[in-house]
């Protein structure tokens, strides 16, 4: 059944509306939130796939699932990864006001509508320069009530940070502040959706309905995911000059130190500026999709072997 959760006016009498589908009833519930960042697609093709393999045995279904394809509709329409014409991220919003301006409201209703789910997946992509493998990131302040859920969710790597790296007003730290459980996936390239991705975080979210008693159907096996809770696990590489990128290497790599990751090199007089090679022996999960760099723009992450 498709909602309207919440809405408010726009000039020349049109509504800004942000709407779920509800697939189901019973006592448990998942939500599904993509679409926080306008130019961060890969969500979509989730929430399609999702509903498709739902309708295929709808009466294995035993809970509820919560749809919310659209958080920032108009940042869809627009491609923009803020709120069009305000020039705000949504994720640094939350929890909202109800009685605030119009972004506040919006906010407000899209917490009061999810809060109280037993789990929510907040599905990112990355921005258009860099591609990501599956992962869920996670904030150390919830580490021991988020980690078992994120093992379940058919990612390769849990990445948990911080507590000082984390922003309060993001729509997952408000919800897991209250005690609704957020995921926060981020995979692919902004702009884009990638297919196999999607496939494989569907897959997770019917393995953790499974978990929580909301589907009886079949699962299919999920991956165990790397886990990481030490900063010193990820090197970041970043340009030593600006140029042309040029990888050598796919995404999801396993590297040993030296191994050459892709060159900067300079179009106008056909040299190679430098060569980008592993620091350090473990799997790229972050690359520069993007390729044209300034000097200190990120070239991509290396996970470190060992953890």
């Amino acid at each position: 059944m498709i909602e309207i959760i919440t809405s408010v006016g726009l000039p020349v009498d049109e509504k800004l509306m942000i709407k779920k589908n509800r697939i189901g009833s019973g006592q448990k519930r998942i939500s599904i939130v993509t679409g926080i960042h306008g130019d961060e697609l890969e969500g979509q093709y989730v929430c399609y796939e999702l509903q498709q393999r739902i309708e295929q045995d709808k009466d294995k279904l035993k809970g509820i699932v919560d749809i919310y394809p659209a958080m920032n509709p108009l940042g869809i329409d627009s491609i923009t990864r803020s709120i069009p014409a305000f020039d705000l991220d949504m994720n640094r919003l939350f929890p909202g006001n109800i009685d605030g301006n119009m972004t506040e409201y919006l906010a407000a209703g899209i917490m009061n509508d999810v809060a109280g789910s037993d789990c929510v997946l907040d599905i990112h992509a990355s921005n258009i320069y860099l591609t990501e493998i599956p992962q869920i990131r996670i904030n150390e302040l919830h580490a021991d009530t988020l980690i078992p859920l994120a093992k379940l969710a058919n990612v390769d790597f849990i990445w948990v940070h911080g507590a000082s790296t984390v922003l309060e007003a993001t729509f997952a730290h408000s919800l897991n502040s209250i005690g609704t459980p957020v995921l926060v996936v981020e995979m692919g390239v902004g702009m884009r959706l990638t297919k196999a991705y999607g496939d494989q975080i569907v897959d997770g979210i019917f393995n953790l309905m499974k978990e929580m008693g909301i589907w009886t159907g079949d699962i299919k096996e999920v991956r165990e995911p790397v886990i990481s809770k030490d900063p010193d696990d990820v090197c970041f590489l970043n340009a030593s000059s600006s140029g042309l990128f040029i990888p050598e290497v796919k995404h999801g790599a396993r590297l040993k130190q030296g191994d050459l990751i892709g060159k900067i090199v300079d179009p106008l007089c056909g040299s190679v500026l430098d060569e980008v090679r592993a620091p350090i022996s473990g799997m790229l999960f972050t690359i520069r999709d993007y390729p044209i760099v300034d000097e200190g723009s990120l070239m991509g992450r290396i996970l470190r072997d060992g953890v």
